[in-house]
């Protein structure tokens, strides 16, 4: 953690929801005059979009069934740590990005799913935003958690998080359902292992339950909408925490926990906007007072 170079991480898994996140942070930071400099999970893969399929092929063919994104062989965690170190540090680091498709293909000058090159973060930033798989993992080798000021995890159910994953995969992918499947399945182990484990060490969680049958996954013909959905928001420490005044702000919440709010998915934008905007404009205020 640095009071002169704030970091915040947004952590969850493929279809759970953190560009959402991502979205609304920018929204505040924009509105709140926030210089931030941004780094993706997805930068620090190990291997690009054709070498991660010959890998998974050879892991394969020799028993391993479960090489994933997910787990720490397929990424650059050791690199990954060192850029929070050095932003804490220093403010400075560098970073690159993975070129998902065809419009960042353009943007990028660079073929879908391979990385630009490795470039220094912009100069004279309020603080990094991180927003990926790993944001707050510990493993023997490495401890991300240690740096970030303000963790976040984003965790829809298990059903729903799959229902979204499953419509973006074949909406903008191109995946059959059983190809879909099969990463899933694939992914499982790291999953418990390396996924889960992380939503110890965030902050605040925010978790979307749907209140329509997501029994089976893979035949919904919808994502559960905002307004179909209740969202459990848990705070790792709620002292300091005006829950009276977010219950009078987000009507038909409630608390579930005395450190957990439950509030309509269709204000969680607002509820975020109320929860982390203090928590951004305090790290930056200390942040520039210590500059």
């Amino acid at each position: 953690m640095s009071a002169r170079h704030p970091i915040i991480s947004v952590t969850g898994s493929s279809g759970a929801g953190t560009t959402s996140v991502k979205r609304t942070f920018e929204q505040i930071l924009r509105r709140e005059k926030v210089a931030a400099a941004f780094i993706e999970g997805d930068a620090f893969h190990r291997f690009d979009r054709g070498a991660m399929k010959k890998v998974m092929a050879e892991e394969e063919a020799q028993g391993n069934r479960h090489f994933s994104h997910f787990g720490p062989n397929a990424n650059l965690l050791e690199e990954l740590e060192g850029v929070f170190r050095n932003y804490a540090e220093s403010g400075q680091a560098k970073t690159r990005h993975y070129v998902h498709d065809l419009d960042e293909a353009e943007l990028f000058s660079a073929a879908p799913g391979t990385f630009t090159p490795w470039e220094p973060l912009p100069e004279k930033t309020d603080l990094l935003f991180y927003e990926g798989l790993h944001g707050a993992i510990v493993t023997d080798n490495i401890n991300i958690a240690q740096y970030p000021d303000l963790k976040i995890g984003v965790v829809p159910v298990l059903n729903l998080e799959w229902i979204q994953k499953i419509h973006r995969d074949k909406d903008a992918r191109g995946y059959s359902t059983e190809d879909v499947m099969d990463t899933i399945l694939r992914r499982m182990p790291d999953y418990v292992h390396y996924i889960c484990p992380q939503f110890t060490e965030t902050d605040i969680n925010f978790q979307r339950v749907p209140t329509v049958d997501t029994s089976n996954p893979f035949t919904a013909k919808w994502i559960p909408t905002p307004d179909e959905s209740m969202v459990i928001i848990r705070f790792r420490t709620p002292r300091g925490i005006d829950f009276s005044y977010l219950r009078s702000m987000l009507h038909d919440s409630f608390m579930s926990r005395a450190n957990s709010i439950v509030v309509p998915g269709g204000k969680l934008d607002l509820a975020m906007q109320l929860i982390l905007t203090p928590f951004i404009l305090q790290m930056v205020e200390r942040s520039r007072r210590l500059s």
